[in-house]
């Protein structure tokens, strides 16, 4: 299959498939070896010091990488193998934006990184990870549809 528009739009509505999407709220545009990840701060997502959880940096840093990395994949999902993630400051509310880009890729193995902004446009976090193609197929099961 080759890959193009149509394979970016998919990603984006399997994205929205997952339930935990929805339960994050988070959206997704792709684009080739690109991909950015929205999500609107919400209460739930504060630890006790009353700014935002870094598993939230995390889930924004690891999905725009992800798909950045399996826009370049047409045929199967692929898999994080490892991800790093570096904390600059703390936000309590607003927008966050995560752009991630693949850095290397072909084969089995892709690497992407990813940063994340306020709506201010100031460096939050930033993160770096490893993926593989899998054996799970692209298909409706998966919500690539």
């Amino acid at each position: 299959m080759p890959i193009d528009a149509e394979h970016y739009r998919k990603l984006e509505r399997m994205y929205g498939y997952a339930p935990v999407t929805r339960w994050y709220g988070a959206t997704i545009h792709v684009e080739d070896g690109s991909a950015e990840v929205e999500i609107a701060v919400r209460p739930e997502f504060h630890h006790a010091a009353h700014a935002v959880h870094g598993s939230v940096y995390f889930r924004a840093l690891d999905d725009a990488a992800f798909f950045a990395a399996n826009s370049r994949v047409a045929d199967a999902f692929v898999l994080t193998v490892s991800f790093t993630v570096h904390f600059m400051r703390p936000v309590k509310d607003g927008v966050l934006r995560a752009r991630g880009r693949v850095v290397h890729g072909g084969g089995r193995l892709f690497t992407a990184e990813s940063h994340l902004y306020d709506e201010a446009g100031t460096l939050l976090g930033q993160g770096a990870g490893v993926f593989t193609r899998s054996s799970i197929a692209l298909d409706a099961s998966v919500g690539y549809e």
